[in-house]
């Protein structure tokens, strides 16, 4: 298997190689020269699989450079009922008639980021230690993100984490759940901008080759394929679990910003797993809901990101929306650059109206938005109706769910965290604490490690290289 970038680069990778690598050397994105095409017949012998042999069997398809013993062993090893506190690991409720809700976030730090950044920290430590080097990962935050990275990699033998975070943006749960982390190859750095400006340094630091390769930067954002291809999975079991044949269709709703998780449905879906629609909820940043109505990308600048109750999907660049673009160009890598580098530089946006009808017929993608006041009424009626508590991004994501669903339809609504990362919306939604695991009790009184940095690739550049002495 071979991976390509998504600006036409001629180089050839394989899976190890852009592991550790990040964006590819022109600023694209990687993804595989060609989506491996699952059968019925390999679809029934995989239903009955545990989880932690149903990720072995999807990576092997995308990883062939990692002994098939050795892959099999890291993903037992990630995907445990220790861990992840089912044997399910990703177990799936029925909330009412047609829609159900699939629990990713029963991981270490309460998130579905958890569900692949696991396995990313098994997997760097397992390539670092077979090559005798050291990684100096660098990444930006709006909420999950970093602390699923932090706790991954806290510890890890040969790996440093820098992770940049929008100041004051995040819920103060998720603040605490990074910065008060004492790990001496963790470093937390807080901008003072909003997320699109986080991300932006990472790219910057990325795209200075030299500094990349003097300093082995690398990347556990969902720009990073072996992040984005370890959420295919959960993809696979919320659709077994929905279902009792192959003969069925099942469609996912996913609350996005960045466009990564439901990529990763986009990438189950090009392999042949029986996806019926992919829905798409934004919140008041409705970037991605504007491209798929009317097929105008239009990024909007840090004045323009609203700061709003669902915070991890504060963004208005859409990191991964290019390996979908990609794709729905053809896997046309110039034509791609030239949107991405020039005219989305030159313009702002970019318009791929001709291009929705097949967005949406082709491809299966619908969309819709959430605001405050429809996250607010979703959490009280969830809570009245089910007697089940969900968190702001999953109330977006159920919000829309509804909206779309068509008769008969059978909805999967992907949870991303549970609701004590959001506890202040809960307390205005239901006049009540959120549940909170015992091992977070006073998480937000404990003290804190952060350095607060302007929005400056050059000063990131400055801190990585003191710290890496």
């Amino acid at each position: 298997m071979l991976y390509v970038s998504t600006r036409g680069h001629p180089d050839r990778r394989r899976f190890c190689e852009i592991l550790l690598e990040g964006l590819a050397p022109d600023g694209g994105l990687y993804l595989p020269e060609s989506y491996p095409r699952v059968d019925a017949a390999t679809l029934a012998k995989w239903r009955a699989l545990p989880y932690a042999d149903l990720a072995f069997e999807i990576l092997s398809l995308y990883i062939d450079d990692i002994p098939a013993d050795d892959l099999r062993a890291l993903c037992r090893k990630t995907y445990t009922e220790q861990v992840f506190g089912t044997r399910e690991i990703v177990p799936l409720r029925k909330l009412e008639q047609g829609v159900f809700l699939q629990g990713l976030s029963n991981g270490p730090t309460l998130a579905f980021k958890d569900m692949a950044m696991q396995l990313l920290g098994n997997l760097f430590e397992y390539e670092l230690a077979r090559r005798g080097e050291e990684l100096n990962i660098l990444g930006a935050t709006s909420g999950d993100t970093g602390s699923a990275a932090e706790y991954a990699m806290r510890g890890k033998k040969g790996v440093r984490v820098f992770m940049t975070s929008p100041q004051g943006r995040m819920s103060a749960f998720q603040q605490a759940q990074m910065f008060s982390l004492q790990d001496a190859n963790i470093h937390n750095l807080a901008i003072e901008g909003v997320f699109d400006d986080c991300q932006d340094i990472v790219k910057a630091v990325s795209g200075d080759l030299a500094f990349k390769r003097k300093y082995r930067i690398g990347t556990v954002n969902s720009i990073n394929w072996a992040r984005l291809v370890a959420q295919v999975v959960y993809y696979f079991a919320g659709y077994f679990q929905a279902t009792s044949s192959n003969a069925e269709r099942v469609s996912f709703a996913v609350p996005s910003g960045n466009f990564g998780n439901i990529c990763a449905g986009h990438v189950a879906r090009m392999m042949g797993l029986p996806i019926a629609r992919l829905v798409l909820a934004t919140n008041e940043n409705d970037v991605l809901d504007e491209f798929f109505r009317t097929g105008t990308y239009r990024v909007r600048g840090s004045q323009d990101t609203y700061e709003t109750s669902s915070p991890s999907m504060d963004i208005s660049k859409a990191s991964n929306f290019e390996r979908f673009v990609f794709d729905l160009l053809g896997r046309d890598g110039a034509k791609l650059r030239y949107l991405f580098s020039e005219e989305l530089a030159a313009k702002g946006q970019f318009n791929l109206a001709g291009h929705i009808a097949r967005a949406r017929d082709q491809y299966g993608f619908v969309s819709g938005r959430s605001t405050h006041a429809d996250r607010l009424a979703t959490i009280r009626d969830t809570w009245e109706r089910f007697h089940t508590v969900i968190d702001t991004h999953t109330a977006d994501g159920l919000k829309v769910a509804r909206e779309q669903r068509e008769p008969g339809e059978t909805m999967v609504v992907l949870e991303t965290a549970l609701p004590i990362k959001f506890a202040e919306t809960i307390r205005e939604a239901l006049g009540r604490e959120p549940d909170r695991p015992a091992r977070f009790a006073g998480i937000e009184q404990l003290p804190r490690r952060v350095t607060v940095l302007p929005a400056d690739a050059s000063q990131v550049k400055q801190f990585i290289a003191a710290h890496c002495a």
